[in-house]
């Protein structure tokens, strides 16, 4: 009997990172549902996902503090034994002007951002190489790469994450882990309600995205879907924008 594969998506109780968790349900991989905090929603995307006739656990871990980390992959190998797939998708991030940040700023928003990427990488590496290989893919944004008001913590952190990504695509090739990013234009996501200028973010997406539209929750958890398939196999340390070609304009 093949064993049924197994996927972990970080933050993964609403937004992007629920999507990602059905999506992947839909494919037949039983889902690790991770939270920090929203427990009766992580509880809702469980049932939504077992629904869909595969297993689902809900492990509520803060991915910005190592020892949780390794506390959650516990329970992922007595769960199930194996992973082969982890979408790197919980975020957070202090949104203000540089010169206001202060030190405890700067360590929250990195730790969960980037820092969780390289022990999440650790531990689902060894799940993995039981497994014969897998796939890592990290959520980045296009504030990695240009200026966007209140976003220097966010950003300098994702930035950071996609520079993690392409070392551990090196690092971990060798065992047919195969570590890509997404990043993605502006998304009207609940995460987007924290951001002070999100009128001013969205009405930008809508008028100035030269595919004439904004993008969706599904452009980007189609490019999971597809950096998680053996057609993207060739595919290693990337980060892949999809943003309409917003980020091409001035």
């Amino acid at each position: 009997m093949i064993e049924s594969k197994v996927a972990l998506v970080t933050g993964s109780s609403r937004g992007i990172g629920k999507a990602t968790a059905l999506k992947l349900a839909e494919k037949g991989y039983n889902i690790v549902i991770n939270y920090a905090r929203s427990k009766k929603a992580a509880l809702e995307t469980a049932e939504e996902i077992e629904k869909l006739g595969v297993k689902a656990i809900v492990v509520k871990a803060n991915v910005g503090q190592p020892e949780k980390i390794k506390e959650m992959f516990a329970q992922i190998e007595e769960a199930f034994g194996r992973l082969d797939v982890l979408v790197n998708n919980a975020a957070s991030g202090v949104l203000r002007p540089a010169l206001e940040l202060e030190e405890n700023h700067w360590d929250w928003t990195m730790n969960i951002n980037s820092k969780a990427l390289l022990f999440c990488a650790q531990e689902a590496s060894k799940l993995m190489e039981r497994a014969g290989g897998g796939y890592i893919v990290s959520i980045s944004s296009l504030g990695s790469i240009r200026y966007l008001d209140n976003y220097t913590t966010v950003g300098v952190s994702k930035a950071a994450l996609e520079a993690l990504t392409r070392y551990l695509a090196v690092e971990l090739s060798s065992r047919n882990i195969i570590v890509n990013a997404v990043s993605g234009g502006a998304v009207d996501t609940e995460a987007l309600k924290h951001f002070p200028n999100r009128e001013e973010l969205l009405e930008d997406a809508r008028n100035n995205t030269p595919a004439g539209r904004m993008v969706s929750i599904d452009d980007i958890v189609n490019t999971i879907d597809f950096l998680t398939s053996d057609k993207a196999s060739m595919i290693r340390g990337q980060t892949i924008i999809v943003d309409g070609g917003r980020s091409l304009l001035v």
